[in-house]
């Protein structure tokens, strides 16, 4: 493959919920409009939290302009051909290819950068996250601040009806501070249930 005349690289921006991650990605995302370059924000469609589907909103209100996309071939029927800078937020909806889509971006000179949480709510590696991780030139790990004993917090405790999530619930249920919070390891809680259904582990 021949080399771009322009460098491309990916940076991902990770961590838990209430991190800090879309904040981030919009700070570098105006600055690269500052420095005139062709910005294009796209987010997961399932995001329509705060400012609904067509901006990246923080949990503090703050908003860039987005188009949704079910898809990493979505994102490339959507990408400009003069596009120098691609920006993906909640990384972690999309399917595996977007890992792929970031790569050849890389490769054709545009600057990637992609924010999602690296975890779900059980602890375990999310979607395409893992590899993108392993294929960013440049990985931001932020924390949170653990609700219970305000350590970091490195987990997302899922929440329903007050309780902590079983372990055999939905991967995805998008939700803000009504059914997550941040917490450390230890404070993180993912009861099980054993083979007959009746005691929680």
């Amino acid at each position: 493959m021949l080399h771009s005349e322009r460098p491309g690289w990916i940076e991902v921006i990770t961590g838990v919920m209430f991190s800090g991650k879309s904040e981030e990605l919009i700070r570098r995302v105006r600055r690269a409009v500052i420095a005139r370059k062709r910005v294009q924000v796209f987010k997961s469609h399932l995001d329509d939290r705060y400012g609904g589907i067509y901006s990246v909103t923080t949990h503090d209100g703050i908003s860039v302009e987005a188009q949704p996309a079910d898809s990493a071939a979505e994102i490339v029927r959507l990408i400009r051909p003069d596009s120098e800078v691609i920006a993906i937020d909640e990384a972690q909806f999309l399917d595996p290819e977007v890992s792929d889509v970031c790569a050849e971006l890389a490769a054709r000179g545009v600057r990637v950068i992609v924010a999602g949480t690296e975890t779900d709510f059980r602890g375990e590696p999310f979607g395409p996250m893992p590899r993108l991780l392993c294929a960013a030139e440049v990985v931001d790990k932020l924390h949170a601040i653990c609700v219970k004993c305000g350590n970091p917090a490195c987990r997302n405790q899922r929440l329903i009806d007050g309780r902590p999530a079983r372990y055999d619930s939905p991967t995805i249920m998008v939700g803000g501070s009504e059914s997550y919070e941040a917490r450390c390891r230890h404070c993180h809680e993912v009861p099980r249930v054993d083979e007959d259904q009746t005691e929680l582990l």
